[in-house]
């Protein structure tokens, strides 16, 4: 059985309209991972840290009040990379994959640098 979603919900001209809060995180994570500077989102299940498995919805949350998103994200990245510059666009990014994707309003994306990652020199 899969685990208990949250869905935002609203009524539209022809019925309602349901989006699940998995589809809403994977939407956040696909944005952020296409900023220059990000090299992947830390966080997740133990299992898919334990399994290794990649899902664009590891470290991220999604909390809502009435027709407010407030979108949390937990990011790795480049050694070198200017903390603020990256969290900044992926803030920009993340508003507007999901406002444009969804019509929904987020009012707030919250960014944290869980890691640094330096790159392999190639032999």
């Amino acid at each position: 059985m899969s685990e208990s979603r949250e869905y935002y919900s609203r009524s539209e001209e022809f019925g309602d309209v349901y989006i699940s809060e998995e589809v809403l995180e994977t939407i956040a994570g696909a944005a952020t991972m296409e900023v220059e500077g990000v090299i992947g989102l830390t966080g997740g299940t133990m299992s898919e840290q334990l399994l290794g498995r990649k899902k664009l919805s590891k470290g991220i949350s999604i909390h809502w009040e009435e027709d407010n998103i407030t979108v949390s994200v937990s990011i790795e990245i480049r050694y070198g990379s200017v903390i603020p510059q990256v969290a900044e666009k992926v803030q920009e990014a993340v508003m507007s994959s999901v406002e444009a994707i969804t019509g929904l309003h987020v009012a707030a994306v919250n960014v944290r640098v869980g890691g640094i990652a330096f790159e392999k020199k190639e032999d």
